[in-house]
């Protein structure tokens, strides 16, 4: 482990001083990040990318970085339009929240199945919503094509 000195590193008799440049201000936004506070990263990813129906893909959404306590994020409903004119959607029965003690879930994943379309190739938009009561605090978007043979 390696001793703090104020806000700085005491590295083999080594002063080193953080990024904002003062021992004794506040960390930078960006370090405060860093150390696991603030909005937490989304990323969609949906595999395959290219589908030939029937068949099926997997979406999912994973949160990295940011708060494990981020109230936003803390037991939201969570909605998935597929572009073929479904849905689904889910809720989580969660205590609730308090912070410094409650954590985010950060992975979010659903299945959806694409049958022929009749239109040869098509593209579709997958929708991640995730929302607190009526108030949607993350979207997420990510194209697949799906090309029917015939």
């Amino acid at each position: 482990m390696i001793p703090r000195l104020g806000g700085a590193l005491a590295l083999l008799g080594t002063l080193i001083v953080p990024p904002h440049g003062r021992l004794d201000a506040a960390p930078t936004p960006s370090t405060h990040e860093a150390q696991g506070k603030g909005r937490p990263k989304a990323e969609l990813r949906v595999n395959p990318g290219l589908i030939l129906p029937p068949a099926r893909v997997v979406a999912t959404l994973e949160l990295t970085k940011g708060a494990n306590d981020y109230q936003d994020y803390y037991c939201p409903k969570i909605e998935w339009e597929w572009g073929d004119g479904t849905r689904s959607e889910s809720v989580e029965d969660c205590a609730p929240y308090e912070a410094g003690k409650s954590e985010i879930r950060r992975r979010f994943t659903e299945d959806h199945r694409y049958q022929h379309s009749g239109f040869g190739a098509m593209s579709y938009e997958i929708v991640f919503r995730m929302k607190q009561g009526s108030e949607t605090v993350l979207t997420q978007r990510q194209r697949i094509r799906v090309q029917d043979i015939d």
